[in-house]
């Protein structure tokens, strides 16, 4: 309500509402000047014939006496002065955090000159290595049981391109004793290989006592890349299919711990990270004739990744599904299968070993998703 709102009454700076307010039940008010401020105060009658000029100066003048009391009242208070305490304070605080900054620009360098996202993505890999660190002490440990006990592991990494099966081994095998592992990536097999038994060529490469071999892809190769493009015959599919359980069982039952991961990355991710390939020189290596066709033959890979899935998982060698879109989470789900793959000494059981069950999936979830979805 404005000033238009209110009549004017005999007595100096008095107005009273001309119709009820709709904000104060409706009620009229008295509207009144004291000291050049301007108060509004509800009378409390719903008639406005009720509202006497008399009523309404003594409310004014009971206005103006809590008015002056509160101010004497607040006269009385003591002044709360900034002491040399407070001063210190804040000075003390000030310093805090020009030496914080100091020290930061000291850490950063030339931030300046970075781009914001490449500054950002160099941090953020500094705490993820840092996250992982725990996890890669225990690694050691589990290779020197390995070693003490004479035993063998292959761990085997499959999953579309840019699936991160490569950042998976450098972070798995980074603090790792070299002496004691190696990771094996075959190329396109020879004329000599392509005569021989299909599996020959990766036995070569098998571990001996105390030592784990890292398959960057493996025999399984076949099961899915080979005959999308053509490179075997129907027939030496199915070979494979159905023969590459019993092999593997065979692996296990003589002693050879066998962990099966298949990494796997979304149609859409997949495509965002082959662009970055493209744009980015430093990763333009990392792009193949290969890479080109795996979106548009996504849907037969698909179709292929299900059968594998689906008939060579046994429970002897099960495939641990990692969903990789976040990379990070994905490293640390596989650390966390290879290294719940046996009983090792000394294990930090203050670590979190449990899954991620949003990273860590079943077979048969997997394969669930896939039935209604091939974006996987």
């Amino acid at each position: 309500m404005n000033l238009n709102d209110f009549d004017i009454t005999s007595h100096s700076g008095l107005y009273v509402s001309k119709e009820s307010h709709p904000t104060f039940g409706k009620k009229y008010i008295a509207r009144f000047q004291y000291d050049k401020k301007r108060y509004v105060k509800v009378l409390g009658y719903e008639k406005r014939d009720k509202i006497t000029l008399n009523g309404a100066i003594n409310l004014i003048e009971k206005f103006k006496a809590s008015i002056i009391k509160d101010s004497q009242e607040q006269d009385k208070k003591p002044t709360i002065k900034t002491t040399s305490k407070s001063s210190n304070i804040n000075s003390e605080e000030l310093k805090r955090l020009k030496d914080e900054n100091n020290y930061l620009k000291s850490l950063l360098g030339d931030y300046k000159k970075l781009k914001a996202e490449d500054l950002t993505d160099g941090i953020q890999k500094i705490y993820d290595f840092q996250s992982l660190k725990a996890y890669q002490i225990e690694l050691i440990k589990l290779q020197d049981w390995l070693e003490k006990e004479n035993k063998r592991m292959i761990i085997i990494f499959e999953g579309r391109d840019a699936s991160g099966k490569g950042g998976a081994i450098r972070r798995i095998t980074r603090y790792m004793n070299n002496k004691h592992y190696r990771v094996v990536a075959l190329g396109k097999p020879t004329e000599t290989q392509r005569n021989q038994w299909f599996l020959q060529r990766y036995i070569e490469h098998f571990p001996t006592g105390g030592e784990i071999v890292l398959f960057d892809r493996s025999w399984y190769n076949r099961a899915m890349v080979e005959p999308v493009f053509g490179f075997c015959t129907p027939e030496e599919h199915e070979i494979f299919m159905e023969d590459i359980v019993n092999f593997e069982q065979d692996l296990v039952r003589q002693g050879m711990i066998l962990i099966k991961l298949y990494f796997s990355v979304s149609k859409e991710e997949q495509k965002r990270r082959f662009d970055r390939r493209i744009n980015d020189p430093l990763r333009q290596w990392k792009f193949s004739e290969v890479d080109m066709q795996a979106q548009d033959l996504w849907d037969e890979f698909s179709e292929k990744k299900y059968e594998m899935l689906r008939r060579t998982t046994s429970r002897s060698a099960p495939w641990h599904i990692i969903r990789s879109d976040d990379k990070q989470l994905a490293r640390f789900e596989a650390l966390k299968i290879i290294l719940n793959s046996v009983d090792y000494d000394g294990r930090n059981y203050s670590l979190n070993f449990e899954a991620n069950e949003d990273i860590n999936i079943s077979v048969q979830r997997e394969l669930l998703q896939m039935r209604k979805t091939k974006d996987y």
